[in-house]
């Protein structure tokens, strides 16, 4: 089992989905981050080695086109948000 499934599974239970471990599959089939029998792509290996914080620093960095290095990381969120220039 891969981290991103569980993570992902709990997500979308957390948000009252239907049978969430069976979306969670296919949606990380889809993004091709897993295969249909449930192993890592080369592509989900490396996002899985991004954690929970570089993933959601790439994905904040990829909607507004900066640097995951400009984005901070809430754990208590899931979210990335940019970092204040002092």
């Amino acid at each position: 089992m891969t981290d991103l499934l569980p993570r992902l599974t709990a997500q979308l239970k957390a948000k009252g989905r239907t049978n969430p471990e069976a979306l969670a599959r296919d949606i990380l089939v889809a993004r091709g981050h897993l295969t249909p029998q449930g192993a890592l792509t080369p592509q989900g290996q490396a996002r899985q080695d991004l954690g929970a914080a570089g993933r959601a620093k790439d994905r904040a960095a990829r909607y507004a086109g900066r640097s995951p290095d400009q984005y901070a990381y809430n754990p208590a969120t899931n979210r990335a948000t940019l970092r204040v220039r002092s």
